[in-house]
């Protein structure tokens, strides 16, 4: 068994308090709940937020655990990108203690052919042996697109194998919502997974109203619901085994662990994180926090 994880949160669902409240003020919340740990995701690197993730780290003491780059910033989107930014990114993960950096999904001019995955992964190992340099790590987090086929590989382990200083952030729910095995998945890359994204993966009630859709004839309005009850969870509330899969991802070698919803379907980010919080204690997994 590898060195007990750190299970923190996913800064992207909390964006919005970012933007309210600031970066200190939404940390203290999250610290009050119980998690010491944050990966900056969809936050701007502004000087004003980086001051304060930095005044988190010594008031709080929040573990900044890693910090998302682009390879490119797209068009009309901010963010700091490693082929415009690289000597501000390696500034602010230094200035944090952020060890490592990652990159949440490949462009999607990079999903057409098996010719532009390993472009892109060969591009990524490019700046992952540069930030190595500078005593950083790059690593590549799936979404379910990277476990498209192409001469029956998947796409996520063509970007493995043409990206060997690159390593992986394993999001379970995707995983699941791709058709593969979370604890599985994790085996296979065990040795260069440095974090796992603890994300359950619900199937949820259709709402009542859907049925008023089927009676007025708007069939297509009831299949868009039918789908939708595939649905993303606070952990334990959905139907992720992870009871299996914490064990695994700590054999893996995973250092963070880090909880993360994309669509709240109506809670709170606070309520949504406390739920998490409480069904990991649950779980037997207080001493991660």
């Amino acid at each position: 068994m590898a060195e007990s994880a750190k299970i923190g949160v996913q800064a992207m669902m909390l964006r919005d308090s970012f933007a309210e409240a600031g970066a200190f003020e939404t940390l203290r919340k999250v610290s009050e709940i119980g998690y010491n740990a944050v990966e900056i995701s969809q936050i701007p690197m502004s000087p004003e937020n980086v001051a304060e993730l930095d005044r988190s780290r010594t008031e709080l003491g929040m573990d900044i655990a890693a910090l998302s780059v682009a390879m490119e910033t797209p068009k009309g989107r901010p963010g700091d990108s490693l082929a415009e930014h690289f000597d501000k990114i390696v500034d602010d993960a230094q200035r944090l203690d952020s060890k490592l950096l990652r990159i949440g999904m490949l462009p999607f001019t990079a999903m057409t052919s098996i010719g532009a995955v390993v472009d892109f992964a060969k591009q990524a190992n490019d700046y992952a042996e540069r930030l190595q340099e500078q005593g950083l790590s790059l690593y590549y987090h799936n979404h379910h697109i990277e476990f498209a086929k192409f001469d029956g590989k998947y796409m996520l382990d063509i970007i493995a194998e043409n990206s060997p200083a690159m390593g992986m952030e394993i999001d379970v729910h995707w995983v699941q919502r791709g058709g593969l095995d979370p604890v599985r998945t994790l085996e296979k890359y065990a040795g260069r997974t440095a974090m796992v994204h603890l994300k359950d993966y619900r199937i949820g009630v259709m709402p009542e109203s859907s049925l008023g859709l089927l009676d007025s004839g708007d069939f297509a309005g009831f299949m868009t619901e039918f789908k939708n009850v595939v649905q993303f969870a606070e952990v334990g509330e959905g139907n992720l085994d992870f009871a299996s899969i914490i064990p695994a991802a700590q054999a893996a070698g995973a250092a963070y662990l880090l909880v993360e919803q994309d669509e709240l379907y109506g809670r709170t980010v606070w309520e949504a994180l406390q739920t998490s919080y409480d069904n990991l204690v649950a779980l037997g997994h207080a001493e991660l926090f």
